[in-house]
């Protein structure tokens, strides 16, 4: 089986994005949008989804995937924690209604309705209700919710304690993954999520989380950023700063999926990161859909790239399948509940 790690549902229908336009127009004088959120058909999401992202799975052979809200949507900045929870939980009812159309393909991770400068603990009722009324198989956490101002504490402040207490509760990974960018010297997708990812992995670092939180699961996402390009950098400096090797002060608890688009870099997160603690992932119809002319093939169709690997079978099935299972123990229950 191959399990994708990391979609978005970046193909929504329009009335998703016309109520968030009015919701924001709101911020400025503008009429409110309908409390109770975007009207959407289940005909709306088929045409949405199947000649998209199920198309794509099916010709590139993946079999399930994590599917949350669009990141660059997710636009916790904006408004304040009313308006991100309003949002939040209409883009998460969305991914669940996903999952329900298609119990077989799609699993729903969320979004939380994060807002800068307010206390993360207010986004612990739209995780519940997610774990209640979807029985999401992840979330994603925003470690910069001003927008690319990190205005934030680090990942390994006790600010963020609140939320990892509750993951942990209910046997949730988190994939830190910021939304959009609004600082003008940082490209969303090109530079925000990859200095995100990159800054993750030094907050990690530098801090002692995971003695406190050894039960939580990480996933830096879009293969980690600079980091395996960089290991050698990051191992001198917890020499340097008296940390234990990387390989037990974060690898226990950190891991990276291959939203790499190109084989030299997947080789390079290959041979730097331990197989174990890499999972398949694609982003696809994401950060970059077009088609490389070098090969004649998208970007994102990472399938390509982890069959073109040297690897050895029981690696491949690893990264495909198998730790994805372990660290999402609720997409793993979901699995074998349809005999998978």
């Amino acid at each position: 089986m191959i399990i994708d790690i990391h979609g978005h549902y970046t193909t929504a229908p329009e009335p998703l994005g016309a109520w968030r336009d009015e919701q924001l127009a709101a911020l400025d004088g503008g009429k409110p949008p309908a409390v109770a959120g975007p009207v959407i058909t289940d005909d709306q999401i088929r045409d949405s989804i199947e000649a998209n992202q199920l198309r794509l799975m099916d010709e590139r052979g993946i079999d399930v995937q994590v599917f949350s809200p669009r990141a660059s949507f997710m636009a916790h900045h904006a408004g304040d924690f009313e308006v991100s929870s309003a949002w939040a939980r209409h883009c998460n009812d969305l991914i669940g209604r996903v999952s329900e159309l298609y119990p077989g393909r799609f699993v729903p991770s969320a979004m939380l309705p994060q807002s800068s400068g307010v206390d993360p603990a207010t986004v612990i009722d739209e995780l519940e209700r997610c774990v209640t009324e979807h029985d999401i198989v992840a979330v994603n956490l925003n470690p910069d919710p001003s927008g690319g101002h990190w205005t934030s504490p680090p990942l390994t402040d006790e600010h963020w304690f609140p939320v990892y207490e509750k993951l942990i509760e209910h046997e949730l990974p988190v994939m830190v993954h910021v939304s959009t960018s609004v600082n003008p010297a940082f490209h969303t997708t090109g530079a925000h999520y990859l200095n995100a990812d990159t800054t993750a992995i030094m907050q990690l670092l530098e801090g002692d989380l995971f003695s406190t939180f050894s039960e939580l699961k990480m996933i830096i996402p879009h293969g980690g950023g600079a980091a395996p390009y960089h290991w050698g950098r990051f191992r001198g400096l917890a020499m340097m700063m008296d940390k234990p090797q990387l390989e037990d002060h974060l690898l226990n608890n950190v891991y990276f999926d291959t939203c790499v688009y190109h084989q030299p870099g997947i080789d390079t997160l290959l041979e730097v990161i331990p197989h174990q603690n890499i999972m398949f992932a694609s982003e696809m119809i994401g950060a970059v859909r077009t088609e490389d002319p070098t090969t004649g093939h998208f970007f994102d169709d990472t399938v390509r790239y982890i069959q073109a690997a040297d690897l050895t079978d029981a690696s491949r099935q690893s990264i495909f399948e198998d730790t994805a299972r372990k660290i999402h123990p609720r997409l793993d229950r979901r699995l074998k509940a349809q005999n998978r």
